[in-house]
């Protein structure tokens, strides 16, 4: 056992996983993100740092797993119905941004004197956004989900595809690579194209009944070694194709994304994704060859202006075109105006085949890193210099403490229907809302509705919160009614606030930010349909009542228990109607 452990470099995981620690809570506390706070922290320990590590690119090889478990776990999200209307932004949108940045990517390089073959492969490699550094920022910002989300995720999906046909070109523009035959290529394509044809089977036929037997044998970490057997083999069999490794986790999460298993291997998953890209980014500071880039610092600092300004006119006027508007364009071009991950396998292609000297590949790849780290700082200069969208106050009167009973925050279809009960035992109430469509409206049906963001701390004390009998949180944005639950629990933690919820994971989070009753916005609906329901099928009056508490009470336990564990908690108390327990979020 001693000499087992002899093999394992403690030092260096406990110094990684310090590094981690340390530096990336301080720079999210300094607004400056997580992937900011993993390159400096690889940075300062890095080689050309405390020269705590000496070769960051063994680091690298294997942290790129956690943007292969990123992939799979975004493919989770992605259902092939899903996945085939995002096909114009994938074939359209991707490949016009694309061809548009490669064009003028180029010509930095022949304006620097370069032969056209390393100009292109150079300006190809800085059009490879990096897939990693996006996704954890749309995550970071909750826009994963959001249409302008998903139209980046289409671009990113055909940079992806992309490196197959780039790679070929390098071979192409290689001394010697236009004896390759055509007969070659086109058996290269059909070996790709076999190995994605191979996988879609397997993932149709064959994981279904792998994870049932799985299931059934009740062991726990075999269910997690088959989840990373799922993404690591098909990561493999995509590169044995010729195909990215990041391509085949991402497809096998879409064939996934239908099956009763999904919940299941994203939490099972997730885990090693979140501490791989978490390495990832610390192997890239790491990589950042500070020798290179004193000995070349005009080179590179005039390259990674030209590249990045250049980049970022291509992708704004590709999203013109395609009808985004002038803001989601301007958040896109931040976002993707970075070199990525996939430059690093094609200058790597380039070096092995001559087009690139060894001097070359260092420079370049310090320009990509630069433009990575780049990245977060001009995320931040976006988010504090973009105006906000504007919502005009004018001609709506201002919050004011008027002694109301209760403060009411959002006036619409849940707001306005907890008024009622109050207004029929005669409490006052003070109402702000956001929506000048929803507060002119409400003069009409005889409310005064104030305009104000509840998000504000000086608009909750303006409304009287801290005076307040007690405050109702009835909007429809879970991040914000859990800010502002927040923002009432510092600041007055003895008035009562009762808030409407998306969902159970939304109520958890609410009673967690000091919210004494979160009100599930549909749950007490549905009971009362399900009770229509018992009487339509005959069920007599007195066995509907007990059966809706019986329900009820269930659901309170259930939520206990969920609110000491985690989601899946209490599944026992759910009634499903496969014979099983069955996971709910209503």
């Amino acid at each position: 056992m001693a000499t087992e452990s002899a093999g394992v470099d403690l030092p260096a995981i406990v110094t990684l996983l310090g590094a981690a620690v340390v530096a990336v809570p301080l720079f999210k506390r300094a607004g400056l993100g997580s992937v900011l706070g993993y390159l400096a922290a690889g940075l300062a320990i890095g080689p050309f740092g405390a020269g705590l590590f000496s070769d960051p690119m063994a680091i690298l090889h294997v942290a790129e797993l956690g943007v292969v478990m990123f992939l799979f776990i975004i493919g989770l999200e992605m259902q092939p119905s899903r996945l085939w209307s995002m096909r114009r932004d994938i074939f359209g949108l991707g490949l016009a941004q694309v061809l548009l940045s490669m064009g003028l990517l180029s010509l930095v390089g022949l304006a620097l004197g370069y032969p056209f073959a390393p100009a292109l492969v150079a300006g190809t490699g800085f059009v490879l956004t990096s897939t990693a550094i996006v996704m954890q920022m749309l995550e970071e910002r909750g826009d994963i989900s959001a249409p302008k989300g998903q139209r980046i995720v289409s671009i990113l999906l055909l940079e992806d595809l992309a490196i197959v046909p780039l790679l070929a070109m390098v071979a192409f523009l290689a001394p010697g690579g236009e004896a390759v035959t055509l007969a070659d290529r086109a058996t290269g394509i059909a070996v790709g194209l076999g190995a994605i044809a191979a996988l879609i089977l397997a993932g149709r036929y064959l994981l279904n009944p792998v994870f049932a037997l799985l299931a059934a044998a009740q062991a726990r970490e075999v269910m997690t070694a088959a989840a990373l057997l799922i993404v690591l083999g098909a990561a493999l069999w995509m590169q044995v194709g010729g195909l990215s490794a990041a391509m085949g986790a991402f497809l096998a999460g879409v064939l996934l994304s239908t099956s009763s298993y999904r919940h299941q291997l994203e939490a099972d998953v997730e885990p090693f994704r979140g501490l791989l890209l978490g390495l990832f980014f610390l192997a890239v500071g790491m990589a950042l060859d500070l020798s290179v880039v004193a000995r070349n610092w005009q080179l590179i600092l005039i390259s990674v202006v030209a590249l990045t300004v250049l980049k970022m006119l291509a992708i704004y006027a590709v999203a013109r075109a395609f009808k985004a508007s002038h803001r989601e364009a301007v958040e896109r071009l931040v976002l993707m105006a970075q070199g990525g991950e996939f430059a690093f396998v094609l200058y790597a292609a380039a070096l092995s085949v001559g087009l690139i000297n060894a001097e070359e590949n260092a420079t370049l790849t310090a320009i990509i890193i630069l433009s990575m780290v780049m990245t977060p700082l001009f995320i931040i200069l976006h988010d504090r210099l973009m105006p906000k969208p504007a919502v005009s106050a004018d001609g709506f009167p201002a919050p004011e403490d008027d002694g109301a009973a209760v403060l009411l925050i959002g006036f619409g279809r849940f707001g306005q229907v907890v008024t009622q009960p109050l207004l029929q035992m005669g409490h006052r109430l003070t109402i702000i809302d956001t929506d000048p469509t929803a507060i002119t409206t409400a003069r009409d049906f005889g409310f005064k509705v104030y305009f104000g963001d509840g998000t504000r701390l000086d608009i909750l004390h303006a409304a009287g919160a801290t005076h307040a009998r007690a405050v109702v949180i009835a909007i429809d944005n879970p991040g914000a009614a859990t800010r502002i639950a927040q923002l009432l629990h510092e600041e007055c933690p003895l008035i009562p606030v009762f808030a409407r919820s998306f969902d159970r994971r939304h109520s958890i989070e609410l009673i967690k930010a000091g919210v004494d009753a979160p009100v599930r916005e549909t749950f007490e609906s549905a009971l009362s349909m399900g009770a229509h329901l018992l009487r339509h099928l005959g069920a007599e009056e007195e066995r509907v009542v007990a059966t809706v508490a019986e329900v009820r009470l269930r659901d309170a336990d259930r939520f206990a228990l969920q609110l000491a564990g985690d989601i899946y908690a209490g599944r026992n108390l759910m009634l499903g109607n496969a014979g099983m327990a069955v996971e709910n979020s209503g």
